[in-house]
């Protein structure tokens, strides 16, 4: 039912070939659309919002070192993971 179809990625322009045992796992997901990137495109994709800048500063509930994928300001409270996790669970 499926053949093999030769794709052209769109961020650099290589040709890629879209199997028919992909066009099946996209069907069976219903994706209605093809894929646009490459392999190697969609990886590099994926993994740049993993490499955002974090910030370090102090948790406002216990003190001990924060990271946070934002720039900090005095305005509001910034807390670390496990106190932001217990925050959420009381309210």
């Amino acid at each position: 039912m499926y053949e093999d179809k030769t794709l052209t990625c769109r961020d650099c322009n290589c040709e890629f070939v879209f199997t028919a045992g992909e066009q099946e796992f996209y069907a069976s997901k219903g994706f209605v659309n093809e894929p646009q990137r490459c392999r190697n495109c969609r990886y590099i994709r994926k993994n740049e919002n993993k490499a955002r800048e974090t910030h370090v500063t102090d948790c406002a509930n216990c003190g001990k070192e924060a990271r946070v994928p934002f720039k900090p300001n005095e305005e509001r409270p910034v807390y670390c993971s496990s106190c932001f996790a217990e925050m959420r669970e009381t309210n």
